[in-house]
Protein backbone atom coordinates (compact mmCIF):
# COMPACT_ATOMS: atom_id res chain seq x y z
CA UNK A 1 0.00 0.00 0.00
CA UNK A 2 1.44 3.71 -0.53
CA UNK A 3 -0.93 5.42 1.06
CA UNK A 4 -3.16 4.97 4.01
CA UNK A 5 -5.39 7.59 4.15
CA UNK A 6 -7.10 6.33 7.53
CA UNK A 7 -4.35 5.76 9.65
CA UNK A 8 -2.60 9.37 9.21
CA UNK A 9 -6.05 10.27 10.07
CA UNK A 10 -6.26 8.32 13.06
CA UNK A 11 -2.71 9.75 14.19
CA UNK A 12 -3.56 13.11 13.41
CA UNK A 13 -7.09 12.74 15.35
CA UNK A 14 -5.30 10.89 18.31
CA UNK A 15 -3.34 13.89 18.86
CA UNK A 16 -5.93 16.48 18.71
CA UNK A 17 -7.85 14.43 20.96
CA UNK A 18 -5.56 13.89 23.69
CA UNK A 19 -2.58 16.36 23.77
CA UNK A 20 0.03 14.18 25.80
CA UNK A 21 0.10 11.52 22.86
CA UNK A 22 1.97 13.88 20.49
CA UNK A 23 4.88 12.75 22.93
CA UNK A 24 5.05 8.94 21.91
CA UNK A 25 4.66 10.10 17.89
CA UNK A 26 8.15 9.87 16.08
CA UNK A 27 7.02 10.70 12.72
CA UNK A 28 7.92 13.36 10.39
CA UNK A 29 6.29 15.46 8.20
CA UNK A 30 7.31 14.05 5.47
CA UNK A 31 6.03 10.56 6.66
CA UNK A 32 2.37 11.49 5.32
CA UNK A 33 1.41 11.19 2.29
CA UNK A 34 -1.52 13.87 2.05
CA UNK A 35 -0.38 17.46 1.34
CA UNK A 36 -2.94 18.76 4.21
CA UNK A 37 -2.01 16.34 6.46
CA UNK A 38 1.88 17.23 6.44
CA UNK A 39 0.39 20.88 6.78
CA UNK A 40 -1.30 19.91 9.89
CA UNK A 41 1.34 17.92 11.28
CA UNK A 42 3.99 20.68 10.70
CA UNK A 43 1.63 23.46 13.13
CA UNK A 44 1.54 20.44 15.88
CA UNK A 45 5.62 20.16 15.81
CA UNK A 46 6.01 23.95 15.93
CA UNK A 47 3.89 24.26 18.93
CA UNK A 48 4.66 21.17 20.72
CA UNK A 49 8.84 22.57 19.91
CA UNK A 50 7.47 26.01 21.40
CA UNK A 51 6.15 24.24 24.57
CA UNK A 52 2.65 25.12 24.19
CA UNK A 53 -0.13 22.93 24.41
CA UNK A 54 -1.10 20.72 21.46
CA UNK A 55 -5.44 20.83 21.06
CA UNK A 56 -7.52 22.02 18.06
CA UNK A 57 -7.71 25.94 19.02
CA UNK A 58 -3.58 25.92 19.01
CA UNK A 59 -3.52 24.03 15.81
CA UNK A 60 -6.34 26.21 13.81
CA UNK A 61 -4.45 29.39 15.55
CA UNK A 62 -1.12 28.25 13.99
CA UNK A 63 -1.97 26.92 10.56
CA UNK A 64 -3.83 30.46 10.48
CA UNK A 65 -4.13 31.13 6.33
CA UNK A 66 -3.56 27.38 5.83
CA UNK A 67 -6.42 26.53 7.32
CA UNK A 68 -8.74 26.12 4.29
CA UNK A 69 -6.13 24.53 2.70
CA UNK A 70 -5.40 21.07 5.23
CA UNK A 71 -10.25 21.31 4.98
CA UNK A 72 -10.87 23.71 7.66
CA UNK A 73 -11.94 23.53 11.19
CA UNK A 74 -14.74 20.89 10.20
CA UNK A 75 -11.92 18.57 8.90
CA UNK A 76 -9.63 19.07 12.00
CA UNK A 77 -13.00 18.59 14.52
CA UNK A 78 -13.95 15.59 12.51
CA UNK A 79 -10.24 13.80 12.43
CA UNK A 80 -10.38 14.11 16.60
CA UNK A 81 -14.13 13.13 17.06
CA UNK A 82 -13.73 10.15 14.66
CA UNK A 83 -11.01 8.35 16.69
CA UNK A 84 -12.71 6.24 19.51
CA UNK A 85 -9.04 5.69 21.54
CA UNK A 86 -5.73 6.67 21.41
CA UNK A 87 -4.16 2.88 22.63
CA UNK A 88 -4.10 2.45 18.81
CA UNK A 89 -1.43 5.27 18.03
CA UNK A 90 1.83 3.40 17.72
CA UNK A 91 -0.22 0.39 15.29
CA UNK A 92 -0.99 3.48 13.15
CA UNK A 93 2.23 4.72 12.85
CA UNK A 94 3.62 1.93 11.66
CA UNK A 95 1.13 1.74 9.10
CA UNK A 96 2.21 5.43 8.36
CA UNK A 97 5.53 4.32 7.80
CA UNK A 98 5.32 1.14 5.55
CA UNK A 99 3.60 3.28 3.36
CA UNK A 100 6.16 5.85 3.02
CA UNK A 101 8.89 3.10 2.52
CA UNK A 102 6.79 1.71 -0.37
CA UNK A 103 6.50 5.29 -1.79
CA UNK A 104 10.13 5.77 -1.48
CA UNK A 105 10.87 2.26 -2.83
CA UNK A 106 9.17 2.69 -5.85
CA UNK A 107 10.67 6.51 -6.35
CA UNK A 108 14.16 5.19 -6.10
CA UNK A 109 13.51 2.12 -8.43
CA UNK A 110 11.99 4.45 -11.11
CA UNK A 111 15.03 6.73 -10.56
CA UNK A 112 17.31 3.84 -11.28
CA UNK A 113 15.74 2.44 -14.26
CA UNK A 114 15.58 5.39 -15.97
CA UNK A 115 19.36 6.15 -15.83
CA UNK A 116 21.26 2.21 -14.22
CA UNK A 117 24.28 1.93 -13.10
CA UNK A 118 26.56 -0.21 -10.68
CA UNK A 119 27.20 3.78 -8.78
CA UNK A 120 23.24 4.17 -8.77
CA UNK A 121 22.78 0.57 -7.56
CA UNK A 122 24.73 1.46 -4.62
CA UNK A 123 23.08 4.83 -3.84
CA UNK A 124 19.65 3.26 -4.29
CA UNK A 125 20.45 0.22 -1.97
CA UNK A 126 22.11 2.82 0.64
CA UNK A 127 18.98 4.80 0.48
CA UNK A 128 16.70 1.91 0.61
CA UNK A 129 18.38 0.46 3.93
CA UNK A 130 18.07 4.02 5.52
CA UNK A 131 14.62 4.22 4.47
CA UNK A 132 13.92 0.60 6.15
CA UNK A 133 15.58 1.88 9.42
CA UNK A 134 13.62 4.90 9.98
CA UNK A 135 10.89 5.00 12.63
CA UNK A 136 12.72 1.04 14.26
CA UNK A 137 13.13 1.10 17.91
CA UNK A 138 16.53 -0.79 18.19
CA UNK A 139 16.38 -2.27 21.32
CA UNK A 140 19.14 -1.01 23.16
CA UNK A 141 21.86 -2.59 25.56
CA UNK A 142 21.43 -2.29 29.14
CA UNK A 143 23.61 -0.23 31.73
CA UNK A 144 24.59 -4.18 33.24
CA UNK A 145 25.99 -5.23 29.39
CA UNK A 146 27.42 -1.62 28.94
CA UNK A 147 29.26 -2.04 32.01
CA UNK A 148 30.29 -5.69 31.59
CA UNK A 149 31.60 -4.50 27.84
CA UNK A 150 33.48 -2.21 29.83
CA UNK A 151 35.42 -4.41 32.18
CA UNK A 152 36.21 -7.02 28.93
CA UNK A 153 37.89 -3.95 27.46
CA UNK A 154 39.95 -3.18 31.02
CA UNK A 155 41.14 -7.26 31.28
CA UNK A 156 41.88 -6.96 27.38
CA UNK A 157 43.95 -4.04 26.43
CA UNK A 158 45.06 -3.60 22.73
CA UNK A 159 48.72 -5.09 22.46
CA UNK A 160 49.68 -1.55 21.46
CA UNK A 161 48.21 0.56 23.62
CA UNK A 162 46.22 2.24 21.47
CA UNK A 163 42.14 1.81 21.06
CA UNK A 164 41.97 3.15 17.77
CA UNK A 165 43.68 3.15 14.53
CA UNK A 166 47.44 3.73 14.87
CA UNK A 167 48.67 7.40 12.58
CA UNK A 168 52.17 7.04 12.20
CA UNK A 169 53.65 9.42 14.54
CA UNK A 170 53.81 8.22 18.62
CA UNK A 171 53.93 11.80 20.10
CA UNK A 172 50.05 11.74 18.10
CA UNK A 173 49.08 9.21 19.29
CA UNK A 174 49.78 9.12 22.72
CA UNK A 175 48.05 12.24 22.84
CA UNK A 176 45.25 10.70 21.37
CA UNK A 177 45.05 6.24 21.29
CA UNK A 178 45.15 6.79 17.49
CA UNK A 179 42.05 7.87 15.61
CA UNK A 180 39.24 6.66 17.22
CA UNK A 181 36.29 4.48 15.89
CA UNK A 182 32.87 6.71 15.30
CA UNK A 183 35.01 9.53 16.30
CA UNK A 184 34.48 13.17 13.54
CA UNK A 185 37.97 14.57 12.97
CA UNK A 186 38.90 17.76 11.39
CA UNK A 187 41.97 18.47 9.68
CA UNK A 188 42.18 22.19 9.10
CA UNK A 189 44.61 25.05 8.14
CA UNK A 190 45.52 27.67 5.73
CA UNK A 191 46.38 26.65 2.00
CA UNK A 192 49.79 25.05 1.53
CA UNK A 193 50.12 24.08 5.11
CA UNK A 194 49.92 20.55 4.20
CA UNK A 195 46.60 19.03 5.31
CA UNK A 196 46.17 16.86 2.25
CA UNK A 197 49.83 15.57 2.38
CA UNK A 198 48.78 14.94 6.07
CA UNK A 199 45.91 12.75 5.12
CA UNK A 200 47.08 10.98 2.52
CA UNK A 201 50.16 9.96 4.92
CA UNK A 202 47.60 8.57 7.21
CA UNK A 203 45.88 6.69 4.75
CA UNK A 204 49.53 5.40 3.70
CA UNK A 205 50.27 3.86 6.60
CA UNK A 206 46.63 2.85 8.03
CA UNK A 207 46.89 0.59 4.59
CA UNK A 208 50.34 -0.77 5.61
CA UNK A 209 48.83 -1.99 8.74
CA UNK A 210 46.47 -3.99 6.66
CA UNK A 211 43.52 -1.92 6.78
CA UNK A 212 41.02 0.03 4.43
CA UNK A 213 41.05 3.42 3.39
CA UNK A 214 38.15 5.51 1.62
CA UNK A 215 39.73 8.53 0.12
CA UNK A 216 37.25 11.18 -1.40
CA UNK A 217 38.39 13.91 -3.11
CA UNK A 218 36.79 16.59 -3.95
CA UNK A 219 39.11 18.68 -5.12
CA UNK A 220 41.94 16.63 -6.55
CA UNK A 221 41.42 13.46 -9.38
CA UNK A 222 43.04 9.59 -8.57
CA UNK A 223 46.29 9.75 -10.85
CA UNK A 224 46.90 13.23 -8.92
CA UNK A 225 46.60 11.80 -5.47
CA UNK A 226 48.51 8.32 -6.25
CA UNK A 227 51.22 10.46 -7.56
CA UNK A 228 51.37 12.20 -4.71
CA UNK A 229 51.16 8.97 -2.10
CA UNK A 230 54.21 8.00 -4.48
CA UNK A 231 56.40 10.27 -3.92
CA UNK A 232 55.94 10.18 -0.18
CA UNK A 233 56.36 6.46 -0.25
CA UNK A 234 59.21 6.15 -2.80
CA UNK A 235 60.87 9.64 -1.53
CA UNK A 236 60.68 10.85 -5.42
CA UNK A 237 60.48 14.80 -5.71
CA UNK A 238 57.11 16.13 -6.47
CA UNK A 239 58.15 18.22 -9.26
CA UNK A 240 59.77 14.95 -10.76
CA UNK A 241 55.88 14.05 -12.09
CA UNK A 242 55.66 17.24 -13.91
CA UNK A 243 58.85 17.30 -15.88
CA UNK A 244 59.06 13.56 -16.50
CA UNK A 245 62.60 13.08 -15.91
CA UNK A 246 63.18 10.25 -13.48
CA UNK A 247 66.63 8.95 -12.40
CA UNK A 248 66.89 4.93 -12.63
CA UNK A 249 67.16 4.47 -8.69
CA UNK A 250 64.28 6.69 -8.80
CA UNK A 251 62.56 4.73 -11.06
CA UNK A 252 63.57 1.51 -9.52
CA UNK A 253 62.00 2.92 -5.95
CA UNK A 254 58.63 4.26 -7.90
CA UNK A 255 58.17 0.39 -9.40
CA UNK A 256 58.27 -1.32 -6.10
CA UNK A 257 56.22 1.31 -4.48
CA UNK A 258 53.43 0.72 -7.32
CA UNK A 259 54.22 -3.24 -6.55
CA UNK A 260 53.38 -3.02 -2.57
CA UNK A 261 50.75 0.07 -3.59
CA UNK A 262 48.87 -2.45 -5.54
CA UNK A 263 48.06 -4.67 -2.67
CA UNK A 264 46.43 -1.73 -0.44
CA UNK A 265 43.00 -1.93 0.27
CA UNK A 266 42.76 1.63 -1.18
CA UNK A 267 39.61 2.87 -2.45
CA UNK A 268 39.37 6.60 -4.02
CA UNK A 269 36.40 8.57 -5.35
CA UNK A 270 36.09 11.81 -6.91
CA UNK A 271 32.46 12.45 -8.07
CA UNK A 272 30.79 11.83 -4.89
CA UNK A 273 30.21 15.07 -2.91
CA UNK A 274 26.54 14.20 -0.24
CA UNK A 275 27.10 12.25 2.54
CA UNK A 276 24.52 9.86 0.93
CA UNK A 277 26.47 9.23 -1.75
CA UNK A 278 29.42 9.00 0.79
CA UNK A 279 27.60 6.43 2.99
CA UNK A 280 26.58 4.34 -0.04
CA UNK A 281 30.32 3.99 -1.25
CA UNK A 282 31.49 2.96 2.19
CA UNK A 283 28.03 0.95 3.06
CA UNK A 284 28.81 -0.96 -0.02
CA UNK A 285 32.15 -1.59 0.36
CA UNK A 286 31.55 -3.18 3.96
CA UNK A 287 28.83 -5.47 2.94
CA UNK A 288 31.60 -7.06 0.60
CA UNK A 289 33.98 -7.20 3.63
CA UNK A 290 32.44 -6.84 7.13
CA UNK A 291 35.36 -7.74 9.23
CA UNK A 292 37.48 -4.91 8.15
CA UNK A 293 36.63 -0.66 9.08
CA UNK A 294 37.63 1.31 7.03
CA UNK A 295 39.09 5.07 7.84
CA UNK A 296 37.18 7.78 5.96
CA UNK A 297 38.89 10.88 4.48
CA UNK A 298 37.09 13.59 2.87
CA UNK A 299 39.08 16.44 1.26
CA UNK A 300 37.55 18.65 1.64
CA UNK A 301 34.46 20.11 3.72
CA UNK A 302 34.05 22.72 2.02
CA UNK A 303 33.47 21.63 -1.56
CA UNK A 304 30.75 18.83 -0.30
CA UNK A 305 27.22 19.75 -1.32
CA UNK A 306 23.75 19.31 0.64
CA UNK A 307 20.86 18.40 -1.36
CA UNK A 308 18.72 20.09 1.36
CA UNK A 309 17.58 23.74 0.94
CA UNK A 310 19.47 25.98 3.68
CA UNK A 311 19.12 29.77 4.17
CA UNK A 312 22.97 30.20 4.42
CA UNK A 313 25.55 28.58 4.02
CA UNK A 314 26.94 27.87 7.55
CA UNK A 315 23.61 26.58 8.35
CA UNK A 316 24.34 23.94 4.98
CA UNK A 317 27.74 23.48 6.41
CA UNK A 318 26.72 22.37 9.97
CA UNK A 319 24.01 20.07 8.93
CA UNK A 320 26.79 18.31 6.63
CA UNK A 321 28.95 17.78 9.76
CA UNK A 322 26.32 16.40 12.33
CA UNK A 323 25.29 14.08 9.62
CA UNK A 324 28.96 12.80 9.06
CA UNK A 325 29.38 12.68 12.72
CA UNK A 326 26.16 10.48 12.81
CA UNK A 327 27.99 8.70 10.11
CA UNK A 328 30.98 7.57 11.95
CA UNK A 329 28.87 6.35 14.97
CA UNK A 330 26.46 4.37 12.71
CA UNK A 331 29.34 2.68 10.87
CA UNK A 332 31.75 2.44 13.79
CA UNK A 333 34.37 3.90 11.81
CA UNK A 334 36.55 7.71 12.11
CA UNK A 335 36.22 9.78 9.24
CA UNK A 336 38.69 12.52 8.75
CA UNK A 337 37.39 15.71 7.09
CA UNK A 338 39.74 18.41 6.37
CA UNK A 339 38.44 21.89 5.99
CA UNK A 340 39.35 25.21 5.12
CA UNK A 341 40.69 28.35 7.74
CA UNK A 342 38.59 31.78 7.24
CA UNK A 343 41.49 34.43 6.84
CA UNK A 344 40.85 36.08 10.06
CA UNK A 345 44.41 34.24 10.72
CA UNK A 346 45.87 36.52 8.32
CA UNK A 347 45.02 39.49 10.37
CA UNK A 348 46.55 38.42 13.79
CA UNK A 349 50.40 38.91 14.50
CA UNK A 350 50.33 35.10 16.15
CA UNK A 351 48.86 32.97 13.16
CA UNK A 352 48.76 29.64 14.73
CA UNK A 353 44.67 29.18 14.44
CA UNK A 354 42.38 29.01 16.59
CA UNK A 355 38.92 27.33 16.92
CA UNK A 356 36.75 30.30 15.55
CA UNK A 357 38.95 30.39 12.24
CA UNK A 358 36.98 27.57 11.06
CA UNK A 359 35.70 28.92 7.70
CA UNK A 360 31.71 29.22 7.69
CA UNK A 361 32.22 26.91 10.93
CA UNK A 362 28.40 26.30 11.85
CA UNK A 363 28.27 23.42 13.86
CA UNK A 364 31.84 22.51 12.59
CA UNK A 365 33.62 22.69 16.53
CA UNK A 366 30.51 21.39 17.94
CA UNK A 367 30.09 18.26 16.17
CA UNK A 368 33.71 17.19 15.73
CA UNK A 369 35.04 14.80 18.63
CA UNK A 370 38.37 16.27 17.57
CA UNK A 371 39.65 19.47 15.34
CA UNK A 372 43.76 19.60 14.54
CA UNK A 373 45.25 22.43 13.00
CA UNK A 374 48.42 22.35 11.19
CA UNK A 375 50.84 25.32 11.58
CA UNK A 376 54.29 25.80 9.18
CA UNK A 377 56.22 28.93 10.70
CA UNK A 378 58.35 29.16 7.50
CA UNK A 379 55.06 29.61 5.55
CA UNK A 380 55.16 32.75 7.15
CA UNK A 381 58.44 33.90 8.05
CA UNK A 382 60.41 32.74 4.98
CA UNK A 383 63.94 33.90 6.86
CA UNK A 384 63.53 33.65 10.17
CA UNK A 385 60.72 30.40 10.14
CA UNK A 386 62.03 27.37 11.67
CA UNK A 387 62.82 25.46 8.33
CA UNK A 388 60.28 22.04 7.62
CA UNK A 389 58.80 22.19 11.07
CA UNK A 390 55.39 21.63 11.25
CA UNK A 391 52.72 21.95 14.79
CA UNK A 392 50.12 19.51 15.02
CA UNK A 393 47.98 21.90 17.38
CA UNK A 394 45.52 19.82 19.15
CA UNK A 395 42.67 22.53 19.81
CA UNK A 396 39.65 19.76 20.81
CA UNK A 397 39.26 16.93 21.90
CA UNK A 398 36.65 15.56 23.44
CA UNK A 399 37.96 13.06 24.82
CA UNK A 400 41.47 13.71 25.90
CA UNK A 401 44.18 16.32 26.21
CA UNK A 402 44.40 19.53 23.91
CA UNK A 403 48.21 20.40 23.60
CA UNK A 404 50.88 20.51 20.57
CA UNK A 405 52.93 17.61 18.65
CA UNK A 406 56.36 18.59 16.41
CA UNK A 407 56.54 17.32 13.19
CA UNK A 408 58.91 17.55 10.53
CA UNK A 409 57.10 18.07 6.63
CA UNK A 410 59.52 16.90 3.94
CA UNK A 411 57.48 19.01 1.58
CA UNK A 412 59.72 17.77 -1.55
CA UNK A 413 58.08 14.50 -0.74
CA UNK A 414 55.15 15.29 0.91
CA UNK A 415 56.11 13.25 3.70
CA UNK A 416 55.86 14.19 7.26
CA UNK A 417 58.08 12.30 10.33
CA UNK A 418 58.23 12.87 13.88
CA UNK A 419 61.08 15.37 14.86
CA UNK A 420 62.61 12.77 16.74
CA UNK A 421 63.06 10.33 13.67
CA UNK A 422 65.94 10.52 11.74
CA UNK A 423 65.21 10.72 8.12
CA UNK A 424 67.34 9.30 5.64
CA UNK A 425 66.40 10.98 1.94
CA UNK A 426 67.14 9.20 -1.65
CA UNK A 427 69.06 11.42 -3.31
CA UNK A 428 69.55 10.40 -7.00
Amino acid sequence: MMYNREAEQSVIGSILLEEEVVKDVTLRADHFNDRRHQLIYEAVCKIDQAGEPVNLVTVTTELQKNINEVGGVSYLSGMAQSVPTTANIKHHQRLILDAYRNRKTKEQAIQYASNPSEEALDLMMSRLETYREEGMVLEEPTVYDTLLEIARDMLHPPADGLTGFATGYSDVDSMTGGTQAGDLIILAGRPSMGKTAFALNLAGHHCKQGGRVHIFSLEMGRKALLKRMLSCEAEIHGQKWQKGCFSHSEFERCMQTMGDMSLWQLHLHERDTTVAEVRARVRHSMRKDKHTKPMIIIDYLQLMTSPGRHERRDLEIGAMTRELKQLALELKVPIILLSQLSRNVEQRKDKRPLLSDLRESGNIEQDADMVAFLYRDDYYNWTGGKKDEVEFLISKQRNGPVGNVGLRFMKEYGKFVSRTKTVESNIS
